[in-house]
């Protein structure tokens, strides 16, 4: 970095210590030339400002104009006395009261070419921060390595966070202090950003930007190790996907995955207007969300329900989960793209139970479908049997069972609403009666009316189950 005293040991520039001479060691972000007596509103942090005190006419007249670059928190002042006789009294005073550096400039030395100096030292001390970030990045090109090589190159705490938030990495522990942020490139359905501890000076951007470059290298290489480890269970994913994929091909997939049969596992499936955004979403969701033992995950290609794509999951872990983990996932995966995303989960079980696992797993994302957010997560756990019993079937055969088991009722609103508050109540008249602030009486002669519609005892088991899943499949 350039710092005040590299300045002044600048040969050519011939430079004059009047005050400040513990402050030296500040950073220089760039020079700045000004005339007016107030230059506040113009000011930055890091400044090396340069005046020919054209602004000064008199004892007194220093102090605002000092001020205000202490309070713009400028690195140093450098003053001709050309036009006033030298430099003034009053303006050494002031400098040392509000800790500026003050740096005299020869009568016979232009504004231009100390301008010219100041800017070559500013480029070559960028030009060499940025060649020995790449230096040391040739070494170690891990992303802790980098954010460590970077903060000491720009002397601010780094870190890299993802679009939902999740801290990928960090130079120093603790939570992220954002003065200044630099996209990583690369097209990905979880953009990652630099964040810098720091108001970055014109040689500073070009330092993160070239560090947030070889992040985004060092991402991209990352990605391509993952997925040559989830090569080994690219069998087993294509199996879940494919429902004609028979029970031996499905167990050949699994013991290639290297799963044992006492393992308990999970699976999820994604679908998103993209198979790779698939992916690369349900890795986020898993990543912020679990402590894992074992995952895979990868797309498996083909259009599917109006949708490019769809991901594939399977979690082998003991580890619990969060119980509103769905809740949590739709909440931080909001912040992704403008397209829908929904996620199903099944499990968990054990091994030998993977297929039942991903039939849950494809009926709940069927059920994420019908909600109105554009990013829904479903549960099997969470829909209950009957839910993911309907979830499986067409939809034209869950209308025609509907229709043909309510027959009538949904014609008179109020025994319709009475028969479902009953049946949910578990066919209890008081309960009922309680949730629909009506007599016990009124609850009775109403589920009797609608059994003389329906043609059938509303008090009979088995017909309370016909009648509930009728409901559900017309919801």
């Amino acid at each position: 970095m350039t710092l005040v005293k590299t300045l002044l040991e600048l040969p050519g520039l011939r430079l004059r210590l009047h005050a400040g001479g513990d402050l030296l060691d500040r950073e220089v972000s760039r020079i700045y030339v000004t005339e007016l007596p107030d230059p506040s509103r113009y000011l930055s942090e890091g400044e090396f400002v340069l005046s020919g005190l054209l602004w000064w006419r008199a004892p007194g007249d220093a102090d605002p104009f000092v001020r205000a670059l202490a309070e713009a928190r400028c690195a140093a002042l450098a003053a001709s006395g050309a036009d006033t006789g030298g430099i003034p009294d009053d303006l050494v005073a002031a400098c040392r009261r509000h800790r500026i550096p003050l740096l005299e400039v020869p009568a016979d030395l232009s504004f231009a070419v100390i301008t010219e100096q100041v800017v070559l030292a500013l480029a070559a001390e960028t030009d060499g921060a940025r060649k020995r970030l790449l230096s040391a990045a040739a070494e170690d090109s891990s992303l802790p390595a980098l954010l460590t090589y970077g903060a000491a190159e720009l002397g601010a705490d780094c870190w890299v966070v993802a679009a939902t938030g999740r801290v990928v990495a960090a130079s120093t522990p603790g939570p992220p202090r954002r003065r200044a942020a630099v996209p990583v490139g690369g097209r990905h359905a979880v953009p990652w950003s630099l964040i810098v501890d720091a108001e970055l000076s014109p040689g500073g951007q070009e330092v993160a930007e070239e560090l947030a470059n070889l992040v985004g290298l060092a991402r991209g290489r990352r990605d391509e190790v993952r997925r040559a480890r989830m090569q080994v269970a690219v069998p087993l994913l294509e199996a879940l996907a494919d429902p004609a994929c028979t029970g031996a091909e499905l167990a050949r997939a699994v013991e290639a995955a290297g799963l044992s049969p006492d393992e308990s596992v999970r699976v999820l499936l994604a679908r998103t207007p993209g198979a790779d955004a698939a992916a690369e979403i349900l890795d986020e969701a898993l990543t912020a969300f679990a402590d894992l033992d074992r995952v895979f995950v990868g797309e498996v290609g083909g259009r599917v329900d109006g949708v490019d794509g769809e991901s594939w999951a399977v979690v082998a872990s003991d580890a619990p989960w969060p119980d509103d983990w769905a809740e949590q996932a739709m909440d931080v995966l909001s912040v992704l793209g403008s397209g829908r995303v929904l996620i199903g989960a099944g499990g968990p079980s054990s091994v030998h139970g993977l297929r039942g696992a991903g039939e849950e797993a494809r009926h709940a994302v069927q059920a994420a479908a019908a909600r109105p957010e554009r990013v829904a997560v479903a549960s099997g756990v969470e829909l209950g049997m009957h839910r993911l019993l309907l979830a499986g079937a067409p939809d034209e055969l869950r209308r025609a069972l509907a229709a043909r088991v309510l027959g009538p009722l949904p014609e008179h609103p109020e025994l319709l609403r009475t028969v479902r508050v009953y049946l949910e109540c578990s066919a209890s008249p008081a309960r009922a009666a309680r949730r629909l602030h009506v007599h016990v009486n009124t609850l009775r002669y109403r589920i009797a009316r609608a059994g003389e519609l329906l043609g059938v005892d509303l008090t009979d088991f088995r017909t309370q189950v016909d009648v509930y899943l009728a409901l559900s499949a017309e919801s």
